[in-house]
């Protein structure tokens, strides 16, 4: 006999276990699918949290080797890898545990299998001892998120050949690191190594690093990386990889076609992006349709074309972002519920968690100028920030971009300390449709970093107080 809810959720990520939990919340029976066996999904077992996890405790190695003695602090710094390791796997733990209670707060059933729709309304779920157990609701949620794109002819071991996952569990520092892909992954991990110690050569087939950025802050973050010791070959495509003893030989050769040179590494990272995680589930067998990419196509309030299917998160198109999907389960349990969910996908910030981070919301210039929207832009280098200075973090600016007509923000791009935090507040004006004026005329704490955010508003009209 089948065990029947109100609604189930496929996937027990940030998109999958926020989806129910908002659907306890709204007093609907829901149950969460996961078949890993602890909840939270990529993103906190193998992805945001543990890589944070990792940059934070590097970050602070790297300062009090290089910058504890410009602050008049003497000390002797050394390394265990093996302790950050259990401070990164505790912080995983305690996360992955509080999903479980949040589950039981709100009457959602955690259930550990693997699922397949097989017709709307019904879910079989088969464990990992071979049993099934048949679930029956009115209403399924997608939310299966996404898994490493594999690099063709590449053979991933995650041990020498490793992917994020990887990438967050070697046992040693490696002495030569070659990052295949110069996104937001393959920097934040090899920020991490480079600290710890090892040489990091990344390779990247576009003409530039972190191509969704906008293109001043991805040229500043780039002399920041090579500054701090990366090496970068761009417009270059690896070949292929061989083992030669304890030494990979990498061959790449220019993306548009050349001649091909061998690379050294000890351990090659593999971020070549990601793709969504649907097949299996019984999709094409009931009708739902995807696009060519493999993303459950859904319409703007997140339906799939089989009634009383849905789709959130990293599986259906969009940014591959945690909170974007948190935001989407939002939404559709709410939708479920007979209420208004709504996601403005033009105030969804994006973070990379290096040192300096960088973090954006809205529009790139670039962008603007191929629609062809007239606007204005405001900068402010956090080298002219107090707070800054007293942090010796002065690499970097905040950039605001507002609409010529109307001085509404249309776009924020920060390069510096805290950008994460700071693309709060760009969010937050963005959200509610504020002017640059709007922050301009703010009043900030002073001596803080946000001032850095006030003064590029005030650029924008050209009134600038502090440089």
């Amino acid at each position: 006999m089948a065990d029947i809810f109100d609604a189930v959720v496929i996937g027990g990520g940030p998109g999958g276990y926020n989806a129910a939990i908002r659907l306890g919340q709204l007093g609907l029976t829901a149950a969460c699918i996961d078949k890993r066996g602890r909840f939270g999904g990529t993103c906190l077992n193998i992805g945001c949290i543990p890589s944070k996890a990792l940059l934070f405790a590097s970050e602070r190695f790297e300062e009090a080797k290089k910058t504890f003695g410009k602050l008049g602090i003497t000390t002797e710094v050394g390394l265990d890898l093996g302790t950050m390791m259990q401070h990164k796997d505790k912080v995983v733990g305690e996360l992955t545990k509080g999903v479980e209670f949040l589950f039981k707060k709100n009457k959602v059933e955690p259930i550990v299998g693997e699922a397949r729709i097989t017709a709307p309304g019904k879910i079989e779920v088969r464990a990992a001892d071979g049993g099934v157990r048949t679930l029956a609701a009115k209403n399924i949620i997608i939310a299966t998120g996404s898994d490493v794109m594999p690099l063709p002819g590449v053979t991933i071991d995650e041990e020498r050949i490793v992917s994020s996952t990887g990438a967050l569990s070697l046992k040693s520092v490696p002495k030569r690191l070659l990052v295949v892909g110069a996104g937001v992954i393959g920097l934040e991990l090899g920020s991490v190594w480079r600290r710890l110690g090892s040489e990091v050569t990344v390779v990247e087939f576009l003409a530039r690093i972190t191509p969704g950025l906008d293109g001043e802050v991805s040229k500043t973050f780039q002399r920041i990386l090579t500054k701090q010791g990366f090496s970068f070959h761009l417009s270059t495509k690896v070949t292929g990889v061989e083992k030669k003893g304890d030494v990979l030989a990498v061959t790449v050769e220019p993306a548009a076609g050349g001649a091909p040179q061998t690379l050294e590494a000890d351990v090659i990272l593999v971020c070549i992006g990601r793709r969504p995680y649907t097949d299996g589930l019984g999709l094409d067998e009931i009708g739902v349709a995807r696009d060519p990419k493999g993303r459950v196509i859904t319409d703007s309030h997140f339906k799939t074309n089989v009634p009383g299917i849905w789709a959130i998160g990293d599986c259906r198109e969009g940014p591959m972002l945690a909170h974007k999907a948190e935001d989407e389960a939002v939404a559709a349990a709410e939708r479920i519920a007979g209420r208004a969910g709504h996601v403005n996908y033009d105030a969804i910030p994006s973070v990379v968690y290096t040192a300096p981070e960088v973090a954006v919301v809205g529009k790139t210039e670039e962008e603007l100028k191929a629609a062809g929207i007239a606007y204005k832009v405001g900068k402010f280098p956090f080298s002219a920030n107090g707070r800054a200075k007293t942090i010796l973090a002065t690499e970097g600016f905040v950039k605001i971009l507002a609409e010529a007509a109307t001085d509404k923000v249309l776009g924020v791009h920060i390069i510096g300390p805290e950008a994460g935090n700071l693309i709060a507040e760009a969010t937050l004006a963005m959200e509610f449709g504020a002017s640059s004026e709007d922050i301009a005329r703010t009043c900030h704490a002073h001596p803080t970093l946000t001032e850095a955010v006030r003064q590029a508003a005030m650029a924008v009209e050209g009134w600038t107080m502090q440089m």
